[in-house]
């Protein structure tokens, strides 16, 4: 294992529960995650040599718990003696002189994950803080998930942190009161997380099992805490009805294969079980909203039996209404197909066009991806090579250009 990968394997397994011990004991979010921050990579640089000690987290914790306090006191002096003591004393007596961070094995993350969804912040603040804090997202993944240069986005994360310490907030879960509104912020970004892992914006491999896991985790959590949450129960509904079809998404050397060419028998049938009673009982007492629809139609999809077997008719419909709750580009792309796969490709290129006009979006991978497929479609070849070709290039995920740069080779055979 590798220094780099035993960073990336630290911060998504350990640093926000350990992050949450040092909160939860010193109160100051801010210098807590500086303080985390350094204990990874005197982790990072000594594990690999000396090996992992008995408890990993207990480490952790009592490593950023004297970071703190060396930051906290501005002793440079002293900052050097401790962590060089840090480094060199054994796990069983980092243990023991560890202050009262609390229980070693507590889960505070989705306290974390609420704290990060401070009232004090604005919502794209919340989510940005939360998918670097809580999810282990990189600035430079969380910028391409806003659209945004990554220089926006670690000074927002920046501005985000002293907010929250300025607010004077405690790490604690919010008054009863103030949950569901939290819990809103909470699941864009844990929506934003499984994403990310289902179809990684960058890197060489389609999928990120372990942040889909995460997601999903974090999920479970929240639906225990918000029981009658019928966005919270749909949002699990969602994750699991689409992490059902990853094993069937890539091919034994990685290529992307588009659902509609999926071996079904691969799919995950306890997954799309549990997915369904879940999204079906929630149908029955919660009130519509956008995780409900979009659960809905990733029921639909994986209820059928084969692609032609698809109720096209009931997508489009959910898909009116998911416009209607939740509008944006995302949407309109799947409503798009859904259109054209009920009334031809021609109404669903129209759909497309008015995103030309969103200069954010006119730029993304999938809108020239889908407008492709929709020209394929129509059997313009030409055209369709064109968005293909297009798409490829923008993409930055390898799967994905590799499997758009196929469909652009073979509408280009096609229109020879």
């Amino acid at each position: 294992m590798t220094t780099g990968e035993l960073s990336d394997d630290l911060w998504r397994d350990l640093a926000p529960q350990v992050l949450g011990a040092v909160v939860r004991r010193y109160g100051d979010f801010g210098i807590a995650e500086d303080a985390v921050q350094e204990a990874l990579i005197a982790a990072a640089t000594q594990w690999p040599e000396q090996g992992l000690p008995d408890n990993p987290k207990a480490w952790l914790i009592t490593v950023a718990s004297r970071r703190f306090v060396d930051q906290r006191r501005s002793d440079q002096a002293r900052d050097r003696r401790e962590v060089d003591a840090a480094r060199k004393a054994p796990a069983d007596e980092l243990v023991s002189a560890a202050p009262d961070a609390g229980p070693v094995d507590q889960d505070d993350t989705l306290t974390s994950l609420l704290l990060c969804c401070h009232p004090a912040l604005t919502p794209p603040s919340q989510i940005a803080l939360t998918l670097r804090t809580v999810g282990g997202l990189t600035t430079a993944q969380i910028a391409r998930a806003f659209l945004l240069p990554e220089s926006t986005l670690a000074q927002r994360i920046s501005r985000a942190k002293a907010s929250i310490r300025q607010a004077g907030a405690r790490f604690e879960l919010p008054p009863e009161s103030e949950r569901p509104e939290r819990m809103r912020t909470a699941l864009q970004v844990l929506y934003l997380i499984f994403n990310e892992g289902y179809t990684a914006t960058a890197g060489p491999e389609l999928h990120d099992v372990q942040l889909t896991r995460e997601a999903i985790r974090l999920t479970r959590q929240a639906r225990e805490l918000l029981p009658r949450d019928g966005e919270v129960a749909s949002l699990l509904a969602l994750m699991l009805l689409t992490d059902a079809r990853r094993p069937a998404r890539t091919r034994p050397d990685g290529a992307l294969v588009p659902l509609a060419e999926q071996d079904r028998t691969r799919w995950d049938r306890q997954l799309i079980d549990e997915g369904v009673e879940l999204i079906s009982d929630t149908l029955t007492w919660a009130p519509l909203g956008p995780y409900q629809l979009q659960a809905a139609i990733a029921a639909v999809h994986d209820e059928a039996a084969s692609s032609d077997a698809t109720d096209w008719r009931q997508i489009l419909e959910l898909y009116r209404l998911l416009e209607h709750f939740s509008p944006g580009p995302m949407v309109t792309l799947g409503h798009a197909v859904a259109a054209a796969m009920v009334h031809g490709p021609d109404e669903g290129l129209a759909m497309l066009r008015p995103l030309d006009d969103d200069r954010r979006f006119a730029r993304n991978h999938r809108l020239h991806a889908v407008r492709g497929h929709l020209l394929e479609m129509a059997d313009d070849r030409s055209a369709a090579y064109d968005e293909y070709d297009l798409a490829a290039r923008l993409a930055t995920s390898i799967p994905e250009q590799d499997y758009l740069r196929g469909k652009a080779d073979d509408c280009a055979r096609d229109r020879d």
